[in-house]
């Protein structure tokens, strides 16, 4: 319910980044962020519920980092309140999936850093991949000549690209960070430094992808409407390394 009033407030007559506008985006992030402050009061929540929970705060607290420092990253709030509740509904409805527990023989502060960089790293990659849906959006309405009341509300397409690169540099470094904390893991935990799974492979999957992508808008100029492409594929690769993954085992594994 935190979240509504922030998914609806770009729909009045003249949507700014005002104080209204401000206050339903502390009112969001507020609501996320009691619940993961509640349930961190006890052991670190691993259910896939408290994950995509996590990823809202995350998410919410990126966006809000953006539409201040960003003239045009607020414009973004109808796409990204939209997904963010149904995330909330699929959290509420899977809320009481059990999580498996850390394991143990890491230095909390280690494990608890390597899952917030892989947090970050998938809301990172969540606002691109949004910037990227604007993107779609705007290029279908210039191209039908028909711009509908939300591509109104949206970006303009040159602030989502610029957007959307700032946004995949920042996944990019974080999930590189993400890597090299994973294998300390698994060498402090197991003395090898790299476990195939399906999990690591989607991820170092995405890694490459998401190199390659920022290559390709530098030298070959991907961007628009194929780029946006390119960014949702990265979002899907990592969207099955994470919750997707989470999802198998705490739910499909957990009930089969």
């Amino acid at each position: 319910m935190a979240l509504v009033p922030a998914a609806l407030i770009n729909l009045r007559q003249q949507p700014a980044r005002d104080s209204p506008f401000w206050a339903t985006q502390v009112l969001a992030l507020l609501g996320a962020a009691i619940w993961v402050i509640v349930a961190l009061r006890g052991a670190w929540p691993t259910g896939l519920g408290a994950a995509l929970w996590l990823t809202i705060a995350v998410c919410l607290t990126l966006f809000a980092v953006l539409a201040a420092a960003e003239r045009e990253a607020w414009r973004l709030t109808p796409l990204l309140m939209s997904y963010l509740l149904l995330l909330a509904l699929a959290a509420a409805v899977w809320s009481g999936a059990g999580g498996r527990p850390l394991q143990s023989g890491l230095p909390s502060a280690w494990l608890e850093a390597h899952i917030l960089l892989s947090l970050l790293t998938y809301a990172g990659l969540t606002m691109a991949a949004i910037a990227g849906s604007a993107i779609l959006l705007q290029d279908r309405a210039l191209k039908a000549r028909r711009p509908t009341r939300l591509t109104r509300l949206l970006p303009s397409i040159a602030a989502c690209e610029r957007l959307e690169g700032r946004l995949l540099g920042l996944a990019e470094v974080v999930l590189a960070l993400g890597i090299l904390s994973g294998i300390g893991t698994r060498y402090v935990l197991d003395g090898r430094p790299l476990i195939i799974d399906h999990k690591t492979l989607l991820t170092l999957i995405a890694f490459v992808f998401i190199g390659g992508l920022l290559i390709a808008r530098r030298v070959a100029g991907v961007r628009g409407r194929r780029g946006a492409r390119f960014v949702l594929a990265a979002y899907l690769l990592l969207t099955l390394a994470f919750p997707g993954v989470k999802f198998v085992t705490d739910v499909l594994m957990a009930h089969g």
